[in-house]
């Protein structure tokens, strides 16, 4: 039980914080072309974690339930077991946190060392509504959530299936940072990391070269830079100065540019 309590409460902000600054770009479908990044493929890149961050919006209310006595109690929908290492739910056609129907089992297997937060969930035939998920992610929560900063970094193995048939793989490593500060506009977040993606036939390799940045007044990432490697094709994506605006900059090795628009 004490790894509940250590864990709970970050979990629940910072999954949610995860989805926002994963979210934090949307937009209109381009065609896509072998020698350019679209501006649906960074749209790809960048919201792939939100499609696994849906199943750990789950895990935030499983470890508040299993906080509480009357919490282990569990819903018809689902089965849970809990033990001092962890747990594993096999989940019934189950809404929870405002989610898609969740399906399917998974496992949380607590970290051993000692003062470390952290934990690995292992999804098998999991769906969120009608995307299936397999495959590991591990947390690690740094920090002090009393304190003005707090960070989490994700590692993921995860394959995504679509009802369409298309398929995503990921792996690889990011570190999301969540600064508190007096207001929205002084509150702000960061995102580093590298990880690989495959889309279909497409393969991408990211490598976040300076760390996107953001506040939360603003709905769109707005400084940072990061590499992108297309089947071979290796391009800058630039995401500004720190002014609020939807667009980003694309630079191909041949110094062309071109300006993408992120969302609405």
């Amino acid at each position: 039980m004490k790894k509940f309590i250590l864990l709970s409460n970050p979990l629940i902000l910072l999954f949610a914080l995860g989805i926002f600054m994963a979210s934090c770009s949307e937009d209109q479908e381009n065609p896509l072309s072998e020698g350019e990044l679209s501006q649906t493929e960074l749209r790809t890149i960048l919201e792939t974690d939100a499609i696994s961050a849906s199943a750990d919006n789950i895990l935030a209310e499983l470890y508040t339930t299993g906080n509480s006595p009357s919490g282990r109690n569990a819903p018809e929908c689902y089965e849970a077991s809990y033990t001092e290492n962890g747990f594993t739910v096999v989940f019934n056609n189950c809404v929870l946190n405002g989610t898609d129907n969740a399906n399917g089992t998974v496992t949380v297997v607590y970290s051993t060392e000692p003062g470390t937060a952290s934990f690995t969930a292992t999804y098998v035939d999991f769906y969120v509504g009608d995307i299936k998920l397999n495959g590991t992610r591990s947390f690690t929560i740094m920090g002090d959530p009393n304190q003005s900063a707090i960070s989490f970094s994700v590692t993921s193995d995860m394959t995504a299936e679509f009802s369409d048939d298309s398929v995503i793989i990921e792996n690889g490593s990011r570190v999301f940072t969540f600064a508190f500060g007096d207001s929205l506009e002084t509150s702000s977040y960061g995102i580093s990391g590298s990880w690989e993606l495959q889309v279909n036939a497409d393969e991408y390799a990211v490598n976040i070269t300076s760390t996107l940045e953001g506040n939360l007044s603003c709905g769109y990432l707005t400084t940072g830079t990061m590499e992108v490697n297309k089947n071979g094709l290796q391009v800058t994506v630039d995401f500004g100065d720190g002014t609020c605006d939807n667009i980003a900059t694309i630079i191909y090795p041949n110094g062309a540019s071109e300006d993408v628009t992120l969302g609405e």
